[in-house]
């Protein structure tokens, strides 16, 4: 070997032990999928193969697989049929009401339909490595007996055919939708499930999350030829199907039908609407993205004309995610009419089009936000949904505030209002419960979403605005591409801010316990608080003096073993242990306000002010 090779080996060698020494303990699985599809659009039946290569990184021997068969869930008796049957607060999308407002008699839409009107995914045949295998369809889940069982870092091939049926739009999946939408197709391939260091996650499909192995997309749909697609990936043949994306290279067709051809470089997952009556427009975002918006073009012209101010609103929310958490790292996103609401994919949104200008807006910043908080940071959204939604929240209420022109002093506040309204309703459970688990709709909702944000929001008020900000962007650095957890983005944060922040991570996601501090007496130049909920906090103070004067104090949580930059004076800290807190001051007392700013999520904001009487 010549002195220069050896230089190289060993640089290359040093990187590899550097890069084994920070992920020792990190792994993740990989599927490659090779899909083609035929659509008939009369029955809304399709049959495709599928071939994937997968890559077994564990340091285990796979004897069996699972796979996601999400279209089954939309048949009368399914799981998800039998939950809108039993649960108390229903999805209102997914049921009628047969009764009143005041009393209600829900009657699910799934238990409704009729054999062409359901989803299905049958798999018809399945191969290893060229040899057929044993496999069960257990409801949305199949199980599959491998032939041979897969080592740690082998691979290996896995072939269907399959067919399946588009059901009637019932939630975020389905055919003719509300505003017309003829296929919103997500979740609508048979889907490796993800095995990660907790094992298999094939969990059934009840309406909630989804969680998905990262691999590279070769996808091709036949469809009648006055259809118009868009969704995941790059469209590799837009000159044969008259459509504006890059240099077509292949071409195919069959009778009346088109072939779209479609490739998605590490995604976990693939999505994509058709209809006769899209029309698309794109225009050119930050670092050369190109943003695509298809909508259908027979709606009214209140709603085309919110669709055109949505577009550069929409490169404005790109700019603002990359510079906030950090850079897009594809050439295209797509917001696409579809689905039931808005509910986000990869390399695209689905969202309802029929909105006035700032709920197009909303939802959209709200949806292309998840790009980065789930299909970047691709957390299991069925475990820790907040995470998902509650981040995406933090930061999509920051982006509307700034290039809507909110000005608001509180982006957050409806989130802390909710959070409230949810733990002083009696119906709360911890966020780290399952996401299809929670006993009602309104407690999983107000706890992913608001409770969520007001996790960020309040961790910003713990280690300090500006140690949140580094937090969110190290977060997305170290973690983009990957599976993060819990425990990995409250470590970020300490190594950020230099805290301790396990008790943060533990109160307020894995128990139900509550914030309640009191000023409970002032006597001359003395006060006293009291913890008086179950979670401890630092706290901020400001004291306005009897001369008119303000200052602003910080109590430190020991916990913290620490305190957040402050330009407020400093006391000594407060054990959590310890019911009340005393100090004194130099000067008379006239009002003490316990966290002025309002960012610490105190259930009884009532007793945070006291008001000396004369």
């Amino acid at each position: 070997m010549n002195i220069s090779k050896k230089i190289t080996f060993l640089i290359l060698q040093l990187l590899s032990t550097l890069a084994i020494a920070q992920h020792q303990n990190y792994w993740q699985q990989r599927a490659d999928y090779t899909m083609s599809i035929d659509m008939n659009v009369v029955n809304y039946q399709y049959n495709g193969v599928q071939k994937i290569v997968y890559s077994n990184n564990s340091p285990d021997t796979l004897t069996t697989v699972f796979y996601h068969l999400y279209f089954n869930a939309f048949q009368p008796g399914s799981e998800m049929d039998t939950r809108l049957q039993h649960i108390t607060d229903p999805d209102g999308r997914m049921v009628n009401n047969l009764g009143t407002k005041e009393s209600p008699i829900y009657e699910s839409k799934i238990a409704k339909l009729h054999p062409d009107e359901i989803g299905f995914l049958k798999v018809n045949s399945l191969q290893q490595d060229g040899k057929a295998v044993q496999y069960k369809t257990i409801g949305t889940i199949l199980k599959v007996t491998l032939g041979r069982p897969v080592g740690p870092g082998e691979k290996t091939t896995l072939e269907m055919a399959f067919k399946g049926q588009v059901p009637l739009q019932i939630r975020r999946s389905g055919r003719n939708n509300k505003e017309g939408v003829a296929l919103s197709m997500t979740q609508w391939y048979p889907k490796l499930a993800e095995y990660d260091f907790e094992g298999w996650h094939a969990d059934a499909y009840i309406a909630r999350e989804f969680y998905g192995v990262w691999g590279d997309f070769d996808v091709t749909i036949t469809i009648d030829k006055n259809y118009m697609l868009g969704g995941t990936g790059y469209l590799q043949n837009p000159n044969e199907i008259g459509y504006g994306y890059e240099t077509a290279k292949v071409k195919r067709r069959k009778g009346n039908k088109l072939t779209w051809h479609f490739t998605a470089p590490n995604v976990h997952d693939f999505t994509w609407v058709a209809d006769p009556d899209f029309k698309h427009d794109k225009i050119q975002g930050e670092n050369g993205v190109t943003l695509h918006f298809l909508y259908k073009k027979d709606m009214p012209a209140e709603y085309l004309e919110n669709w055109k101010k949505l577009q550069p609103k929409t490169a404005e929310l790109l700019s603002y995610y990359n510079k906030h958490i950090g850079r897009y790292p594809y050439k295209q996103y797509s917001v696409l009419q579809g689905g039931d609401g808005g509910m986000e994919y990869a390399m695209c949104t689905l969202i309802t089009g029929k909105r006035k200008r700032n709920s197009l807006i909303g939802v959209t910043a709200h949806e292309f936000a998840h790009t980065w908080f789930q299909f970047l940071l691709a957390t299991n959204e069925s475990k820790h949904e907040w995470m998902d939604e509650g981040f995406t929240s933090y930061i999509s209420d920051l982006a509307m505030n700034e290039i809507m022109h909110q000005h608001k002093e509180n982006p957050f506040e409806r989130a802390y209002k909710n959070y409230v309204k949810l733990a002083t309703s009696g119906m709360e459970e911890p966020q780290s419960l399952y996401a299809d688990r929670f006993y009602y709709n309104f407690a999983y909702g107000a706890s992913a979403y608001s409770k969520g944000e007001v996790f960020l929001a309040q961790l910003g008020y713990i280690i300090g605005q500006e140690n949140l900000q580094k937090t969110l962007k190290k977060y997305f650095h170290d973690f983009a591409f990957k599976h993060p957890t819990p425990n990995d983005f409250i470590r970020t944060a300490e190594k950020v801010s230099g805290l301790q922040l396990d008790w943060y991570l533990n109160e307020w996601t894995q128990t139900t316990h509550y914030i309640n501090y009191a000023v409970t007496d002032v006597f001359k130049k003395e006060i006293t608080l009291e913890n008086r909920g179950l979670m401890p906090m630092p706290i901020d103070l400001r004291l306005t003096y009897t001369d008119g004067s303000t200052e602003d104090f910080y109590i430190p949580l020991r916990m913290l073993l620490g305190h957040k930059p402050t330009k407020a004076t400093i006391l000594d800290d407060w054990p959590w242990v310890q019911p009340t807190y005393t100090f004194t001051v130099s000067k008379p007392i006239r009002t003490v306000e316990i966290d002025p700013k309002h960012l610490m999520a105190d259930i009884d904001r009532k007793n945070n002010t006291f008001e000396v009487n004369d």
